[in-house]
């Protein structure tokens, strides 16, 4: 569940955004439709807190995950492909490396061992042990095959790592997830299989989508947010609705 208060966005004179308060629920898919320049991205970039409003606040349900479609292609080109998918799930990653550490240690102290059991049980609870097959069967849907796993992300091509930035965002099935035109470099066999995978999302789930695709918009969308002269509203049904 996503909450904006009062949230105003302006750039020197322009004011985008006044007053804008809305409650973005769960079990919802959002298609973000305006002109170009009515600022689309810019929603997205202030609920994931990229871009600071002027004013008012973003809020999320208490204890939930955000999950973004970066646009950084090169952010991570020093990982490894399946690393830079497993990362979408910070929680999970944080908890990897630390257990790494742990375990590269020549001793434990007995604070460490406690530690190790502590971040054992939260690895369980989130799903940790099937952490890199799940990585692994998203980007195999998402085109990248099994033998690009392993490489460096930056030994991709740039449609490859809009593939990989994709799976990323999806990864670990976050409470609230933002993507800013997913179908940029998609195949049409693609699109269909990011159209099924949105259409299962889970019940506690909140999707905001920004796309040019009208037809990915219709198959996707819940409600649409229209974003038109500053006032930004929702209507319930997707884009022919």
């Amino acid at each position: 569940m996503i909450t904006l208060n009062n949230l105003a966005i302006q750039f020197g004179k322009r004011v985008l955004y006044k007053d804008v308060n809305i409650k973005f629920t769960r079990g919802n898919i959002y298609g973000v439709i305006g002109a170009n320049g009515a600022g689309k991205s810019t929603l997205l970039r202030a609920i994931s807190g990229d871009l600071e409003p002027n004013k008012g606040t973003v809020e999320l349900g208490p204890g939930e995950r955000l999950s973004v479609l970066e646009q950084d292609h090169f952010k991570y080109d020093a990982y490894r492909v399946l690393d830079t998918v497993l990362m979408g799930h910070a929680p999970l990653w944080e908890n990897m490396k630390e257990r790494e550490a742990l375990y590269a240690k020549p001793e434990m102290t007995e604070e460490d061992g406690n530690r190790a059991a502590d971040l054992e049980l939260k690895f369980a609870e989130m799903n940790g042990w099937e952490a890199e097959s799940e990585a692994a069967q998203l980007l195999q849907h998402l085109g990248i095959a099994e033998g690009l796993h392993e490489k460096l992300t930056g030994e991709l091509s740039n449609n490859e790592k809009v593939r990989v930035m994709l799976a990323k965002a999806l990864f670990g099935k976050p409470d609230n997830l933002l993507l800013d035109e997913p179908t940029n470099d998609l195949d049409l066999e693609t699109v269909e299989w990011l159209e099924d995978y949105l259409g299962e999302i889970d019940e506690n789930q909140t999707v905001l989508v920004v796309s040019h695709d009208r037809h990915f918009l219709d198959a996707v969308s819940t409600q649409t947010i229209d974003i038109d002269f500053g006032k930004v509203t929702v209507f319930a049904g997707n884009y022919s609705f």
